[in-house]
């Protein structure tokens, strides 16, 4: 298979994943959205109203680029580990097993697909952020660099999880034990540095603590642990998630019955 048939087949896939989450856009944009409207409502103007300033910045203001990231990493996440179960599901993904097309065109198209879901929900959170607060962007480099990693790392972890899932409850298992404490345990709504000690040393295990906390450095230029730790952190999971997923679907492990 030449180089520009792979690309046409990497293209295909992309666009029937970027229709799909368009397609259905009331289930897969507006929830996450209402969600953190509600949240900037009760945490940052209610909640908000009787916390100070946190490194010269209101509460509110604080809480913007974790609330991003927030509906960045679920929906990354939802979108492939959805997308590839139903195709497993509806033994769609068989068409694409049987395709001369290699495996990493098929991970390349799903993960650009959560990518793609997730910077959109991503940007629609931060325009309606701007409806109850004006934060400030220093490094919009920076903060396009961690936002595109964070969505690429989870829509990866998604697909994995896709692969491995043998029934419905199994998409969700992940999301609600793990993801979903990590990610309120990862300096969402407080600032990491202002916990006691042992809890700092505990939340620097917590791998979504430096996705937040790099971002939350592109918007206003101050974080709790290096900005380059973070980037490098990021890095190697998307490495390492894009070399697992690889070695998974060349073993056709979670694919062949």
């Amino acid at each position: 298979m030449t180089i520009n048939k792979q690309l046409v087949a990497l293209s295909t896939i992309a666009r029937k994943e970027i229709t799909r989450f368009l397609r259905i856009w009331t289930q897969t944009l507006i929830p996450p959205v209402i969600t953190q409207t509600l949240y900037f409502v009760v945490f940052g103007s209610f909640i908000g109203s009787q916390v100070g300033d946190i490194n010269g910045i209101s509460y509110i203001q604080f809480i913007v680029p974790g609330l991003v990231m927030m509906a960045v990493i679920s929906s990354s996440y939802m979108n492939t580990v959805s997308s590839f179960f139903i195709a497993k599901f509806q033994r769609n993904i068989e068409e694409l097993l049987v395709s001369p097309s290699p495996g990493w065109v098929v991970i390349a198209g799903y993960t650009a697909g959560g990518v793609a879901r997730g910077l959109l929900t991503g940007a629609i959170v931060f325009v309606v952020s701007l409806l109850f607060t004006h934060p400030t962007i220093q490094h919009p480099l920076l903060i396009l660099v961690f936002v595109i990693l964070t969505s690429v790392v989870f829509s990866l972890a998604g697909l994995l999880n896709g692969i491995f899932a043998k029934k419905f409850d199994d998409t969700s298992i992940f999301t609600t034990f793990i993801l979903t404490p990590l990610t309120y345990l990862g300096g969402v709504f407080y600032a990491i540095d202002r916990l006691p000690p042992i809890w700092q040393t505990i939340s620097k295990f917590n791998p979504i603590v430096y996705m937040i906390d790099g971002f939350r450095y592109g918007f206003y230029g101050f974080s709790s642990v290096s900005v380059w730790v973070s980037l490098l952190l990021l890095s190697a999971f998307s490495v390492a998630l894009i070399l697992v997923n690889l070695f998974v679907m060349k073993r056709g492990t979670g694919l062949k019955s």
